[in-house]
């Protein structure tokens, strides 16, 4: 996806997740990497099942369900390789955990550490 056709709300998100990166580990991550890595989550949550999309109302459904975090770690990493993305596995998983800090914010997950 191109960050120049990203939606006000896919903004947001993308800034917020860059701006839970500690400068450390941000080395290579931009909105584009952002982006691959919130696509290919979406992507296994697809193949889980945990993801539907509604052709008629162009909307995508998320369903409730457990997701294996490492597991899905793992096929975000093994995307990145199959694309030539230069990400490590640390960088996923700050990108992945900001999605899920984003998501608790905005009311979307419960937080039930």
């Amino acid at each position: 996806m191109e960050t120049s056709i990203m939606d006000p709300e896919e903004q947001e998100m993308v800034n917020y997740i860059l701006n839970l990166i500690p400068e450390e580990d941000k080395q290579g991550i931009g909105q584009d990497e952002v982006l691959f890595v919130l696509d290919a989550m979406d992507d296994f949550l697809e193949e889980k099942g945990l993801l539907e999309y509604d052709e008629k109302t162009d909307e995508v459904i998320y369903l409730d369900g457990d997701v294996d975090e490492t597991e899905q770690l793992q096929y975000v990493l093994n995307e990145a390789q199959k694309q030539h993305i230069v990400l490590t596995s640390v960088q996923i998983q700050l990108i992945m955990d900001g999605e899920k800090e984003y998501g608790i914010e905005q009311g979307y997950y419960e937080d039930i550490d």
